[in-house]
């Protein structure tokens, strides 16, 4: 009963506090597309349902996630570096998980799965390290993040998923090369709020805000993974009733 009331209660925000508000409006946007994505899902094939609950899954763990941040928030007036990160730790593979997912058909392994899921966590870990663990050495754990993040960037613009997609062709290459856009642009958000939150040669970013920067990109990469694996499962299942 206490844990639903702590969930439920509201903390007191400032009216010009824009980080909080940023906070408010991402936890909000990202659960009304959790049920979107969820009330959504028996309008497709079984081999489509899949990718939208991962895609409900994704935004409804980072809205979760938002709300108990927005409240740190609000109380501390500080970064939740480590709700973030926890957060991160969950959507992030998942959201690799959505390039196999939609690359089945073309025969795609779960060692492609595994591998993607590995460099997240990769990623993720060592860039917590230097947010929060090691800030002296932060320029040496991003760079190890950033190579994990390349790795990844890789796979899916020339490596193996590459490869897949195009032999898949038709709306499955065109939902990859999208959610590929989404991971160079999209997630170019994140290194910039990592430097833009600790010490070294980029100092001239700590004036930009990274929990404005982390809340927009979260809101854009989540929500937009989500509609273009749905707007994939739209395609192939209008491409079924015709046949």
């Amino acid at each position: 009963m206490n844990l639903s009331l702590n969930f439920l209660s509201v903390a007191k925000m400032a009216t010009d506090d824009y980080v909080g508000f940023t906070f408010f409006v991402g936890c909000m946007a990202m659960m009304a597309a959790s049920a979107f994505f969820f009330l959504s899902m028996n309008s497709f094939d079984k081999k489509w349902r899949t990718s939208i609950l991962v895609s409900g899954l994704i935004t409804f763990i980072a809205a979760v996630h938002y709300w108990y941040m927005r409240d740190y928030w609000a109380s501390n007036a500080e970064s939740p570096t480590f709700f973030r990160y926890v957060d991160w730790v969950l959507t992030v593979p998942l959201m690799c998980v959505e390039f196999f997912l939609i690359l089945k058909v073309a025969g795609a392994k779960k060692s492609l799965m595994w591998r993607l899921i590995f460099l997240s966590v990769i990623m993720l870990v060592t860039g917590y390290i230097g947010e929060a663990v090691d800030r002296p050495n932060a320029w040496l754990w991003g760079l190890i993040s950033g190579i994990a993040y390349f790795a990844i960037a890789y796979d899916i613009w020339l490596g193996s998923a590459k490869k897949l997609a195009v032999a898949a062709g038709g709306e499955v290459l065109k939902a990859h090369k999208m959610l590929c856009w989404f991971v160079l642009v999209g997630w170019a958000i994140y290194p910039l709020g990592y430097m833009a939150g600790t010490p070294g040669w980029y100092d001239g970013l700590n004036g930009l805000s990274m929990d404005v920067i982390y809340n927009i990109g979260d809101a854009i990469n989540k929500i937009g993974f989500g509609l273009v694996v749905y707007n994939l499962a739209v395609q192939q299942s209008d491409k079924t009733l015709k046949v």
